[in-house]
């Protein structure tokens, strides 16, 4: 008997000892997310792999925000859903076999191509007012979204208007926020960058404070309070990191050959085996003729830069046909000087942003940083992430927008920031639910 009582009171000690895990409350803290807007660009828009669809929409980090907020209050955030996979305007790519002109074949990026949805109205009233290819002060454009004006208008915007003499920023009081995510700027230096520096331009800084200060005090007119992302320095992203400067690969025959024409056209340059700079174009080149030079370290070769060019046409060094140097052309280079133009202006956007968020009592989540600690490697969730273009697992086939899963990674950092800012306790994205670039 004593030995049954013995082990009844062994149980019972340990049924008493079994550790307890208390569950995670989400909390909204000081904010209140009962009407939850989206204002920004083709990062929260969903747009991916060089085209805005079905897929890349419901995995925009915008919508996967929005499905954490509505732990605390939130509701479901109302797209312009395309109906299509592969979007509204032709351009979406994906990870494919091609052939190079070498005759090689292998895992690269190709065109995935498919039905389109036509281009019309949504019909329904959003709440998740991101545009591809806006600037900031593109919100304050009448007709912006007017079908009527196309090509000269912005044709995402034209699909979800209200009217079509708006201007964007009109959208923002009928929605009567109480919070919002605002995320833009990047389209303000990013297009000119995508040129090689040889089309557009930077907005200049007073246009760009004054666009942003009129955006925020549209969102926080009534009240509303928010999260504001930072530009990001898009020449961190893949479209400029994945060609080197020095990608020009020659082995002794080859070296040999390039240093005779060297010698031959009067260039100062010798080539070795291995990697070389490219030549680029150069209008400031004191040879009488060939107005060209190397990279330096530090320079960018555009993902734009047409690579059968590169591999069978000699560009980069000299042409098999003309026998003569072909340089890079310029709209597929940044050079030292572009790259700090770039920067500067980068800085000083964030500097805007930041003081207005400071003025208003916004969080800030700094998109720029983030991303550029994601360079050196971050695990979330036992996942390991990086921003090496197919590999990595943030950025899609385009080289400047992210995965799914590149948007959950953001999505969690605005939830950081906003936490961290409003005292929440809201709930991170799971990344193992959302995949990076799909192999076939």
């Amino acid at each position: 008997m004593k030995k049954i009582l013995f082990l009844f009171a062994s149980l019972v000690l340990l049924v008493s000892c079994e550790p307890k895990i208390d569950e995670f409350k989400a909390t909204k803290g000081n904010a209140d997310f009962t009407q939850f807007i989206v204002f920004g660009h083709s990062l929260p828009s969903g747009y991916s792999n060089g085209a805005l669809y079905t897929s890349g929409q419901t995995n925009s980090a915008a919508n996967i925000l929005a499905e954490q907020l509505m732990s605390v209050g939130a509701p479901a955030l109302v797209q312009p859903m395309v109906t299509s996979e592969y979007g509204v305007l032709p351009g979406k790519l994906k990870v494919g076999y091609s052939t190079s002109c070498l005759g090689i074949t292998g895992l690269g990026v190709v065109p995935d191509v498919g039905d389109l949805e036509p281009l019309g109205p949504v019909g329904y009233p959003v709440t998740n007012l991101a545009i591809p290819g806006m600037k900031s002060f593109h919100a304050f454009v009448p007709h912006y979204g007017d079908f009527n004006l196309l090509p000269y208008v912005n044709p995402y915007y034209c699909r979800f208007a209200t009217n079509p003499a708006n201007m964007v920023v009109d959208e923002i009081t009928p929605l009567n926020p109480t919070f919002f995510f605002l995320w833009l700027g990047d389209n303000d230096v990013l297009s000119y960058a995508l040129a090689g520096a040889e089309a557009d331009s930077i907005t200049p800084l007073p246009i760009f404070q004054n666009a942003m200060g009129g955006i925020i005090q549209a969102l926080t007119g009534n009240g509303a309070k928010g999260v504001v992302a930072t530009v990001g320095d898009v020449t961190t992203s893949p479209f400029f990191t994945t060609i080197p400067y020095n990608g020009l690969v020659l082995d002794t025959a080859q070296a040999a050959q390039v240093n005779y024409a060297m010698t031959l056209f009067g260039l100062p340059y010798v080539y070795q085996v291995g990697p070389n700079p490219f030549l680029i174009s150069d209008p400031t080149s004191p040879h009488p003729y060939f107005k060209v030079r190397q990279m330096q370290p530090g320079e960018m070769v555009l993902m734009t830069v047409p690579q059968d060019s590169l591999k069978c046409g000699g560009w980069g060094i000299i042409s098999p046909w003309a026998l003569a140097p072909a340089p890079i052309p310029d709209q597929y280079i940044l050079t030292s000087d572009e790259v700090a133009e770039i920067q500067t202006a980068v800085t000083s956007f964030n500097q805007v942003i930041i003081g207005l968020a400071e003025a208003n009592g916004l969080a800030v989540v700094d998109m720029n940083q983030n991303l550029k600690n994601l360079q050196t490697g971050m695990v979330w969730d036992g996942v390991k992430m990086n921003t090496k273009f197919i590999t990595g697992g943030v950025f899609s086939c385009d080289g400047i927008h992210l995965t799914p899963r590149g948007n959950a990674v953001a999505a969690n950092f605005v939830i950081d920031a906003i936490n961290a800012k409003y005292g929440s306790t809201i709930p991170h994205a799971n990344i193992t639910e959302y995949p990076g670039l799909i192999f076939p």
